[in-house]
């Protein structure tokens, strides 16, 4: 016997702090909208889809302000975070600022916002955009990628950030 969807036998805030136990590295996700101007936020919610094509994707909640700015954009930037940018991602996380006032950045090669010192950096162009619940899942094409050799990256855990791993 399975129970409907829309009754799960767990609350929301027991299904996100059963999420929290699963590390994910962290994002920044920047873009250009339609009208050019930067848009950008923090996420954790990064994968890789395929290597052939090279796809990967991550995904923004329908209540997002940025929404509009990245539903709209051809291209954007996933800069994953080094340990050193706890700074950045909380900066990113906020609502209601330019966060982009005072950040360190240049245009990648697809004219898209490349934070400096990232640990690693995928430029994509959009794939595909899928609804699923109160989320859109954004599939993007890489068209270029580079990496930091030797860089530690900021880890999310538990509500936490890490800087460093164990070993």
């Amino acid at each position: 016997m399975s129970l409907p969807p829309d009754s799960p036998p767990f609350t929301q805030e027991e299904l996100r702090a059963t999420l929290g136990q699963f590390a994910t590295g962290v994002t920044i996700v920047t873009a250009r909208d339609a009208q050019g101007q930067l848009v950008g936020l923090t996420a954790n919610s990064f994968n890789s889809v395929s290597l052939s094509p090279p796809l990967v994707l991550w995904s923004l909640g329908c209540q997002s302000t940025t929404l509009p700015g990245f539903r709209s954009a051809t291209h954007y930037a996933i800069n994953v975070l080094a340990a050193d940018q706890r700074h950045l991602a909380e900066r990113f996380a906020r609502r209601g600022i330019d966060r982009f006032e005072g950040t360190a950045w240049r245009p990648g090669l697809t004219g898209v916002p490349v934070i400096d010192g990232a640990a690693a950096v995928f430029e994509c162009s959009q794939y595909g955009q899928h609804e699923a619940g109160d989320h859109i899942v954004f599939v993007g094409q890489v068209a270029h990628c580079r990496r930091r050799v030797g860089v530690a990256p900021l880890v999310f855990h538990g509500g936490r950030f890490f800087t460093e791993l164990a070993g």
